[in-house]
């Protein structure tokens, strides 16, 4: 299912595998929601994610049954209720890094550059800007971002009964560990 999630997701995307193309398939988003209640965290290792390091091009997609909670019911409730996955399997993210000519793909280091996109989550898309960090070590590209989602921002209803236990902004924090493709 991962692979066949993979391969759409470049399909979709339009970006062709190039030399200046970085894959992964493995990315992961974190999500966390503190209230004096309670507080509530879930993480996805399964994001698919590509960088064009020419033009700044960047999306990613993951599936949202693909979010581990430390507590089952609350898995439940997120699947079932809160993000119905099952009508709205996916969440995207297709953007561009705004200054990538600050990121020298060739050099070890670390770089800042902004980014701007369109996050879908739940078929309600909005626009995000926001910040990232990528490490070059060894060929390899880390990027890191973090970001702050509204779930009323994207018709995610919490039931009068979970309000206090679900924090009106969810800290999300994304990491890409990208491979050059040849």
């Amino acid at each position: 299912m991962l692979k066949s999630f993979a391969f759409a997701l470049i399909a979709f995307t339009g970006l062709a595998l190039s030399a200046q193309q970085y894959m992964t398939k493995t990315g992961t988003i974190k999500f966390f929601s503190h209230t004096t209640l309670e507080d509530i965290k879930a993480e996805n290792r399964k994001v698919v994610s590509a960088l064009d390091s020419k033009t700044g091009a960047m999306e990613f997609a993951c599936l949202i049954k693909g979010f581990d909670f430390t507590n089952d019911a609350m898995e439940l409730h997120f699947n079932e209720s809160y993000l119905e996955s099952a009508k709205y399997p996916k969440a995207s993210f297709k953007g561009t890094v705004t200054d990538i000519a600050k990121v020298d793909f060739t050099k070890d280091g670390t770089y800042t550059s902004a980014y701007t996109g369109k996050l879908t989550i739940k078929n309600v898309t909005k626009d995000v800007t926001g910040t990232a960090t990528f490490v070059v070590k060894d060929g390899k590209v880390t990027s890191t971002s973090k970001i702050k989602i509204k779930p009323k921002d994207y018709n995610i209803s919490i039931p009068a009964t979970a309000t206090a236990k679900i924090a009106e902004e969810i800290d999300v924090d994304i990491i890409m560990d990208y491979t050059k493709k040849a």
